[in-house]
């Protein structure tokens, strides 16, 4: 469904030092320098796959959707979205996808949602029959059936949301870019966008590219995960498996069955260093949490356990941030792609 090769995109960007006489040379005399923004990205993403786009602010995240939709022109390399070129923005085309940006809106805002779909009606040529089954199912399942004769103006953030995607999907897109779609909504809309995106997904076959800054959205809604730093691809693999490969330690938590010093905890860990045992914090709740060697897991809750009365014991991999801030870490050390040729259009 979505084929990625060798894509770049650079831009030029005017820099000058602040002050009057910077300004006045710069009229006559512009210094520019060249930024990367996507660095050689190759992907494939399959017909109905759901993958998740992570990556620090700045990565190259939206620069990649807006090129795949068609909305900028590459510097060097290729995409095929569905056997066509973004850059052609053929009427076939632009029917079968749909970008939803979070902090961007297509519903007309001193206008009802209800008028706003009803134009989309008009821009998509959907058959009425078809339109108003579409229409009655995605109010259903978003449940906004309340506030679409509404001014949209007067809507909460949630339910604007909600109104965005039943305009962005009235066509039937088999394939969903979505920016940072529950960027500032609460958890219960945020948990009701996600249960949407898989059910949508589920009925329509639909494939869908998710960028989010929100762990929970790529956990709950993707089957793959993308990750990129500084333009360039640093993992491709699945979500669970993402700690694994970057992380050899778990989290042991700690529970225990009576008051115990942290000095008393700190001086075992100092004990046992060679049993695989590593950073250890204390939390106001009481829970004890402790870095242990991946490998040495069963050995290390043994040594705890025959130390200390343990009242509860969990174990985890580390968080999933802490994982990809060890990832970007990394990643920054390596060298950059060499230069490929720029295209006349870019």
């Amino acid at each position: 469904m979505i084929e990625i090769s060798g894509l770049f995109k650079r831009y030029r960007i005017h820099r000058r030092p602040p002050g009057l006489m910077s300004a006045v040379r710069s009229l006559v005399h512009r210094k520019y320098e060249t930024v990367t923004a996507v660095d050689n990205l190759s992907v494939k993403i399959a017909d109905g796959e759901r993958t998740g786009f992570l990556g620090p602010n700045g990565a190259g995240k939206t620069t990649t959707l807006k090129m795949l939709s068609g909305l900028l022109h590459p510097s060097a390399g290729t995409a095929r979205i569905n056997g066509f070129n973004p850059v052609d923005r053929k009427r076939e085309f632009l029917r079968s996808i749909m970008f939803v940006a979070g902090q961007k809106q297509q519903l007309v805002f001193d206008l009802p949602p209800n008028e706003s779909f009803e134009l989309n009606r008009v821009v998509y040529d959907i058959p009425s029959p078809q339109f108003l089954e579409m229409k009655a199912e995605l109010v259903s399942l978003l449940d906004v059936g309340h506030v679409i004769d509404r001014p949209t103006r007067i809507l909460s953030l949630g339910e604007r949301m909600k109104c965005e995607l039943v305009a962005a999907l009235l066509h039937r897109p088999k394939i969903l870019f979505l920016d940072e779609p529950t960027i500032g909504l609460d958890a219960t809309m945020q948990l009701t966008i996600r249960d949407f995106l898989k059910t949508y997904n589920q009925r329509y076959g639909a494939t869908i590219l998710l960028t989010s800054h929100y762990m929970a959205d790529i956990e709950a809604v993707c089957q793959r995960a993308l990750v990129i730093n500084a333009g360039r691809l640093v993992y491709d693999g699945t979500y669970d498996g993402l700690a694994r490969s970057q992380n050899t330690s778990k989290i042991l938590s700690l529970w225990f069955g009576q008051p115990i010093s942290e000095q008393a905890v700190v001086e075992f860990i100092e004990q046992n260093k060679h049993a695989g045992f590593g950073e250890t914090a204390r939390l106001p709740d009481g829970k004890t949490l402790i870095e242990v060697a991946r490998d040495q897991v069963g050995p290390a809750i043994t040594l705890v356990m025959a130390k200390f009365p343990i009242a509860d014991i969990g174990v985890a991999d580390p968080p999933i941030e802490h994982v990809l801030a060890q990832l970007f870490a990394r990643s920054r050390t390596r060298p950059t792609s060499e230069d490929r040729p720029e295209r006349k259009d870019a």
